[in-house]
């Protein structure tokens, strides 16, 4: 785009010399207040207006015909006269020298828009809708349209607006200082929505001039362009009232939660290999969500980001869609239409660092603003990002108010926290000596750690009934736990512990299996102490770790076999329930953001089968409380056997208040006849699941219609039944009807 930062000319040099400071600071591009110099003023009794027009050749008052004068050498221009001949609010026309002709509202005849009261809670932290004051926003003041643009800079000797409406020069359109606030400020009349703009700096001790997107753009150009777009009021006309009072009245706690995560740019692409609208994600990707019985979608983040290959983690927009979909308004469609199907929405959201970009917020002012200046505080050595500076108190209002942002105007149902870790530990990733100790000489971040907690608070208590998740990798006590109580007041937790273990145990040859039976059994260690997510992620199939089918050892049938076994450990085991898009097919390859996932793969049985078994699971996870009822206590699971390594078998109770189900899993290729139960209740069993069946590509080895239970004491239970438990299969069982309360 045309950029235009003139270096002063001899002769120019030689005239500003002649003029007072104001005067030559505005020729120069150099004024923090150009208010002080440009507009209407009274001086000595007469009426003064002054104006700033590059490349002008003549200039007139609109209202009054009267013509300015040019201050010699200079794009200054200058009328006086009697007080009260000119309206507080005036036009000025003007010749081009290339002949053309403009008329506009003068910008320096406004007064400032921004409350005081506004610009205090937001030098606190503490305004929590900081996007409804600061960037673009379209308005009329005095009758008059036009577009108030704001922007914290607090290291400027000068901030000015461009964009195609001024040739990109910022010379044009300086802002005003407000104060000590560090906030610029500057209403345009005559702007509408949809233009490009972006903010031209100069740094007050070096002279640099930077050009930067809006940190609190609502909408960018496709990448790579990177200008911000001015975003009308929203005026989408919701219909989900239904959803979000339940929402608010949600006890989430108790409910199955069963995520489907996705990332939207290679989900499925169009024949062209170009990326599909958010509206038509909308019909397309949540049909297919709730056919399979999800009752959420994840989405990699949306959040604007200039490199694809990030998928979304490196954000530079933190309050904007990315374009690459649609716009703001396709994107409220899209989650519209999620909770008219029944299906929440959540977001993952990365306010743990931020690209270098130089267009972003990378030494936005010249400064380390938004970052440290230490880079053994302020950069991320292993991802070449920047670290966020949690204890300045702009940067927090940044990050909640964005948090905000998705929560309210895009009806988003929680955020998925991404890299918690890393926020957390002041050596995360760090070598000795590469990092710096907080006040206490100890290795925790505690401004991140207090604003993970404010973050909290603050989400789930403006709007109740919305999730905030954590992905956090290590063994920090209650993240889960409110923050009256010390803990940092997540929602959620990823359990990363029992998605290590597990895979790892079931990577193995079931040969081998018996010598790592207590990864299996470990986990239940600690189930109980978070309110946890059991993951298998977009991290787990990328970077050569291999498709969830491909860890599975043996030949075709029994990688299958492991991998439908796998998913029914996962769906009886206590705690909520994701799964990244194409495990549910057992997709062949690697996940390449580059492409549409291979959607081929289901004219094979054997796929289809794994796709059945995910919808089926799903259905049986939501209809059975004992599987969902209580996934964060333990009263909602009880060990039948964990100690038969042996024969690499598991078999346990989960429980609501009066229903059981049993869960037996045979992890080795073996069919075992007879194998002797204890369950709690006499009668009838029934089996209302079976990983081996037929249906799934199994080898439908079974119980039928069910067992009996014998008056014969087994496993610490009253009561057992014999069962075959099919090869490489979990099934499950519940007492039948009549013995079922």
């Amino acid at each position: 785009m045309p950029h235009r930062n003139q270096p002063l000319t001899s002769e120019t040099e030689a005239v500003s010399g002649h003029l007072d400071e104001g005067l030559r600071r505005i020729i120069e591009a150099r004024h923090h207040d150009p208010f002080a110099v440009l507009g209407r003023h009274r001086y000595s009794g007469e009426e003064r207006v002054r104006a700033f027009l590059p490349d002008a050749e003549e200039v007139w008052l609109t209202e009054t015909g009267a013509r300015l004068e040019r201050l010699p050498g200079t794009d200054l221009f200058e009328w006086h006269g009697a007080p009260g001949s000119v309206p507080e609010r005036y036009r000025l026309r003007w010749r081009d020298r290339d002949g053309g002709e403009h008329e506009a509202y003068d910008p320096y005849c406004f007064p400032p828009q921004l409350p005081d009261f506004d610009l205090h809670l937001f030098g606190e932290g503490r305004h929590r809708h900081a996007y409804r004051i600061m960037g673009a926003h379209p308005l009329s003041v005095d009758g008059i349209a036009g577009v108030r643009f704001a922007l914290w800079a607090p290291n400027a000797e000068r901030v000015g607006v461009v964009g195609d409406f001024n040739a990109w020069d910022g010379r044009r359109h300086p802002m005003r200082i407000r104060g000590s606030t560090g906030v610029w400020e500057l209403f345009i009349p005559g702007l509408a929505a949809q233009i490009l703009y972006k903010f031209e700096i100069r740094n007050r001790r070096t002279g640099a001039v930077l050009l930067k997107t809006d940190p609190y753009g609502r909408r960018f150009e496709q990448r790579p362009a990177t200008a911000a777009i001015v975003e009308d009021p929203p005026h989408h006309d919701w219909g989900d009232e239904e959803w979000m009072q339940a929402r608010r009245e949600r006890d989430w706690l108790h409910a199955p939660m069963s995520v489907y995560e996705a990332h939207l740019g290679s989900w499925r692409r169009r024949d062209d290999g170009g990326f599909l609208t958010y509206r038509e994600l909308a019909h397309e990707l949540v049909d297919y969500v709730k056919s399979l019985g999800y009752t959420h979608i994840e989405l990699l983040p949306v959040t604007e980001h200039p490199l694809d290959a990030s998928w979304g983690y490196q954000t530079t927009g933190f309050y904007a869609p990315t374009s690459r979909h649609g716009s703001p308004e396709d994107f409220r469609y899209f989650v519209d239409r999620c909770h008219r199907e029944g299906i929440g929405v959540l977001l993952d959201w990365v306010p743990g660092h931020f690209p270098k970009d130089g267009y972003a917020l990378a030494r936005f002012d010249g400064s380390a603003l938004y970052e440290h200046e230490d880079p053994r505080r302020g950069e991320h050595r292993d991802w070449g990002t920047l670290i966020f500076n949690y204890g300045r108190n702009e940067v927090r209002n940044f990050l909640l108010s964005s948090a905000l942002y998705w929560l309210e105007e895009f009806h988003i149902d929680g955020l998925r926290v991404d890299a918690v870790a890393s926020m957390l530990y002041l050596d995360y990733s760090r070598r000795p000596g590469d990092w710096l100790p907080n006040l206490y000489g100890g290795n925790e971040n505690l401004e991140a750690i207090e604003f993970l907690r404010q973050l909290n608070q603050i989400t789930l208590g403006q709007q109740p009934g919305t999730l905030m998740i954590a992905e956090e990798s290590t063994a920090w006590p209650q993240v889960t736990r409110p923050t009256w109580l010390g803990g940092l007041g997540f929602s959620m937790k990823w359990n990363m512990g029992w998605m290590h273990d597990t895979l790892v145990y079931m990577s193995k040859d079931p040969i081998y299996r018996h010598y790592q039976h207590d990864q299996l059994t470990f986990g239940l260690l600690y189930a109980f102490t978070e309110n946890f997510v059991l993951p298998f992620s977009h991290d787990e199939v990328v970077h050569g770790k291999r498709s969830m089918i491909d860890k599975m050892p043996g030949d075709d049938w029994q990688r299958f076999a492991n991998l439908r076994l796998l998913y029914t450990y996962m769906f009886t085991y206590p705690g909520k329930k994701l799964l990244f898009m194409g495990n549910e097919f057992a997709h062949g390859h690697e996940w390449n953001h580059e492409r549409s996932l291979d959607w081929y793969l289901l004219e094979h049985p054997e796929h289809r089968g794994v796709q059945r078994l995910i919808g089926d699971l799903n259905r049986l996870y939501r209809e059975e409380s004992g599987l969902h009822r209580f996934d964060f206590e333990p009263r909602g699971f009880r060990w039948i056997d964990c100690h038969d390594a042996s024969q690499s078998v598991l078999s346990y109770l989960r429980l609501s208040e009066d229903e059981l189900v049993v869960v037996a899993l045979n992890f080795t290729p073996v069919v075992r006849e007879n194998y002797r139960l204890g369950v709690p209740r006499p009668g009838a069993y029934r089996e209302i699941h079976n990983s081996d069946s037929e249906y799934y590509g199994g080898s439908n080895v079974g119980n039928g219609s069910g067992v009996e239970a014998e008056d014969v004491p087994w496993m610490g239970q009253p009561y057992s039944i014999r069962l075959t438990l099919p090869p490489l299969a979990a099934i499950v069982l519940k007492p039948a009807a009549a013995n079922a309360a």
